[in-house]
């Protein structure tokens, strides 16, 4: 399977489509299951990640296009529900973890470039001034300036027990005296920007339980916000050096 295929999954049914201190770098965001990266599409190089308050962020410019690269982790297929800005980067509906996501393989890679418009194309993700990120424009900007995942692993299908197994189970249970019990303000934002080519295939996935295994999340926003928020240091402040001759004549005291 090629690395960069992706797989779209619908929402609410079993169907599925396909702290560190201050100015510290860290590595992608991640989890167990699953890694979060941010990549700059003009130089392919992931964004560094910057730790404040036991949060990651990443720094953005406006009119940066940008990638989310999604790594899984682990030896079986997970879910990943993407949000940006608080939205589903699959069905554009306010984010929750029930809804529509990616379907990685075991160790895939790959990366996500846009709002996912079809199975083939996507409106690329690019970094903007609030007013102008989607966000915004759909009239949802509260949670403008942050993306996360939430990651579900795959139920395990178990063979069904054959009727001995069933018989003995339930002798068992009789001489334990066991009944069967009833199932019971930020300044930067993400663009829809232009259309471009994502193909994506359809799969089925089942989650392993309705609430995600983890919650991976990253901020984001430019330079002078994150100098503001104490993640990256002020610039330096050069002192005056005098001079010898400034000019002018001699003034009073």
């Amino acid at each position: 399977m090629n690395r960069h295929t992706l797989f779209v999954c619908l929402a609410l049914s079993c169907l599925f489509f396909v702290s560190a201190g201050a100015f510290a770098h860290g590595r992608p965001a991640g989890g167990r299951l699953l890694e979060l990266a941010v990549i700059d599409r003009g130089s392919g190089a992931a964004l560094p990640v910057l730790y404040g308050d036991a949060q990651g962020f990443v720094e953005g410019r406006p009119g940066q296009r940008y990638a989310i690269r999604l790594t899984n982790r682990s030896a079986e297929r997970v879910l990943a529900v993407l949000s940006v800005d608080g939205i589903n980067a699959v069905s554009g509906q306010t984010a929750a973890p029930n809804q529509a996501g990616y379907v990685l393989e075991p160790w895939q890679s790959t990366e996500v470039t846009g709002w996912r418009k079809s199975l083939s194309e996507v409106a690329a993700f690019a970094f903007t001034e609030l007013p102008d990120s989607y966000a915004a424009r759909t009239g949802r900007p509260d949670n403008v300036g942050v993306i996360g995942i939430a990651v579900f692993r795959e139920r395990r299908i178990t063979p069904a027990p054959s009727i001995a197994d069933r018989v003995q189970s339930k002798v068992e249970a009789a001489e334990r005296g066991v009944m069967g019990a009833p199932s019971t303000r930020q300044a930067l934002g993400t663009a829809h920007g232009p259309r471009e080519s994502s193909q994506v295939v359809r799969t089925h996935f089942e989650r392993a339980s309705s609430q995600p295994d983890e919650i991976v999340t990253l901020r984001y926003d430019r330079r002078e916000n994150l100098i503001a928020l104490g993640v990256l240091p002020p610039p330096p402040v050069w002192p005056r050096e005098p001079v010898a001759f400034p000019g002018g004549f001699v003034p009073d005291p």
